[in-house]
């Protein structure tokens, strides 16, 4: 390699040198035959294959979006189940979930009526799917409690239906987009489970 000295461009402290085709200035390389810069087919196939695998990762997810609020409307069922259940036994009362497959909503009531929410100081228990936008897109397909829409729990966390008589069948089925998911109470036990 033979590099040959050149003259001084004029308001440049660095002397340029030339090496074949290409000036060196010590501030950039600039090939006087290549034209302008930009990307070799490599790098843009390598974008593109970033993208498409980005696509493939997405696509899935936003089909998924009724399964999700399907899952996390049972979660929550199954919790407020659990909570009517434990307030029964602490506050050694009959505390109801009472399913209202119409308006895809249900609420928890004591001996006195619609109790206060937990967490929501000064409002009510009761839970509309429609007006929740996490769960917008459920609906309560079956509440059947013994062919009633209510369940109880007694002093001992033991399941009645809405007629007051022990529990046989407890099943309530959630539905978003084809997705289905059941949540069960259990007779006698009054245990809470969920599925597919």
């Amino acid at each position: 390699m033979h590099l040959k000295k050149e003259k001084y461009v004029k308001g440049v402290a660095r002397p340029q040198f030339r090496l074949r085709n290409r000036v060196l200035t010590g501030r950039r390389d600039i090939c006087r035959h290549c034209g302008k810069a930009g990307f070799t087919l490599v790098e843009i196939m390598i974008v593109v294959v970033i993208i498409a695998i980005a696509a493939m990762m997405a696509i899935p997810m936003v089909g998924s979006a009724a399964g999700i609020q399907v899952r996390a409307a049972a979660n929550m069922v199954a919790a407020d189940l659990e909570y009517a259940k434990n307030m029964a036994i602490s506050k050694q009362k009959i505390y109801s979930v009472v399913f209202d497959e119409t308006n895809e909503s249900y609420q928890i009531e004591d001996v006195n009526g619609l109790i206060e929410h937990p967490v929501k100081k000064g409002f009510q228990y009761a839970v509309n799917f429609s007006q929740d936008s996490r769960v917008d897109r459920v609906d309560i397909v079956d509440a059947d409690f013994d062919s009633t829409s209510t369940v109880k729990f007694d002093y001992l966390g033991s399941p009645y239906n809405g007629s007051n008589n022990p529990l046989n069948s407890g099943v309530i089925t959630l539905q978003a987009a084809g997705t289905s998911v059941t949540v069960t109470v259990e007779p006698v036990t009054g245990y809470v489970r969920i599925s597919d």
